[in-house]
């Protein structure tokens, strides 16, 4: 069987919307993808601020923030299947929204971007809130990548996003995955001092120098000593790390110098508590997302990984930019398909389950 799909994501580094157009093939319980059409389109300064307000809003105020964003983003839909004339050559979109409250130990997470209304604006079959039941079967909700990753790509040991949060998932006896730490949420808060979006390739950090004192606090954070299952809400990065550094007094580089040596060193410590459950020779780690842009952070990566026999691998470009938003559209054809979407040896939910609400915008 052959479905082409429409992916979504929108990160918590607010970069701007990712839309991908993909065919996804299932030949005897093998699956293999090509992604054919990608764009991102950049958050207005408008919007990036109203999205990272979300959650001070009143109810009132959220909700008609989650329709809104649902309409515009069916608008945005619309627009990119015009560019590239997709008309009638979609059989489904998977939404995955822009993440505002995470709060799975008590079991709600929510996404803005009203399902009903994408659906609604591009009169096409949506598939939204794609982790809302693993965190009701008592989950993390979090990462849920992995299944593409099952799936879709072979030959690799571990996969690395860095986005606004960082991520791994790795195959051992079962699938496991966890958020690592924050990473360009917080280096491009940083970097914003500057009057900069981000530290472009890492340079800015590369000529600073690590303060291990400030590194020795980011390091005891607690969440880094919770056993996986586990996940990040954005409000880690901003209200718990950014604080800490900035309470530092440190210049520009050394800040950005330091925290992503943070990373380099908790993500080579999620790679090592990995290991442990079964150490593989010569592995072989894929990085994806934004941070794979940045030069000097994988070359302090490259330098802790290398001495666990970890290889990172870099993809082409397509791949790096646009990966979760090509799962988001895997996730919603195999939510169209009635298959399990969500792992539970991933999220510690008591089951696995066909995540996403299904809201069906064409004619009968």
């Amino acid at each position: 069987m052959v479905y082409r799909a429409i992916g979504l994501m929108s990160g918590s580094s607010l970069d701007g919307l990712d839309i991908v157009f993909a065919e996804f093939q299932e030949q005897g319980g093998q699956w293999s993808y090509e992604l054919i059409e990608a764009g991102c389109l950049p958050y207005s300064a408008d919007w990036k601020t109203r999205l990272s307000g979300a959650t001070g809003l009143s109810a009132r105020d959220y909700l008609l923030l989650h329709s809104e964003y649902g309409h515009y983003t069916g608008q945005q839909i619309n627009a990119f299947i015009d560019q590239f004339n997709l008309h009638y050559k979609v059989a489904v979109i998977g939404s995955h929204g822009h993440t505002s409250f995470h709060l799975p130990g008590q079991k709600m997470t929510a996404q803005l971007g009203d399902g009903s209304a994408i659906a609604a604006v591009t009169q096409l079959p949506v598939v939204s809130d794609l982790r809302a039941l693993d965190v009701a079967f008592g989950g993390q909700g979090a990462p849920i990548v992995p299944i593409g990753e099952k799936l879709l790509f072979s030959g690799y040991d571990y996969f690395l996003n860095i986005g606004g949060i960082a991520n791994i998932s790795a195959h051992t006896d079962a699938y496991i995955a966890f958020d690592i730490c924050p990473a360009n949420r917080v280096l491009n808060l940083l970097a914003a001092e500057a009057g900069k979006e981000m530290d472009e390739g890492g340079a800015i950090a590369a000529s600073g120098t690590i303060h291990h004192g400030l590194l020795g606090q980011l390091n005891a954070l607690e969440f880094y000593r919770q056993p996986w299952p586990k996940s990040l809400a954005n409000d880690f990065g901003t209200d718990t790390v950014y604080p800490l550094i900035k309470g530092a007094g440190l210049t520009l580089a050394d800040a950005l110098c330091t925290y992503s040596e943070h990373i380099a060193i908790q993500t080579a410590e999620a790679v090592m508590a990995i290991q442990q459950q079964g150490k593989k020779e010569n592995s072989r780690l894929l990085v994806t997302g934004g941070g794979a842009f940045n030069d000097h952070l994988l070359q302090r990566l490259d330098a802790h990984l290398s001495q666990l026999g970890v290889t990172t691998i870099l993809p082409d470009s397509g791949l790096i930019n646009y990966k979760e938003a090509l799962i988001m559209a895997f996730i919603g054809v195999l939510r169209w398909r009635q298959e399990y979407n969500v792992l539970a040896s991933v999220t510690g939910a008591t089951r696995d389950s066909i995540g996403g609400a299904l809201w069906t915008g064409q004619e009968g």
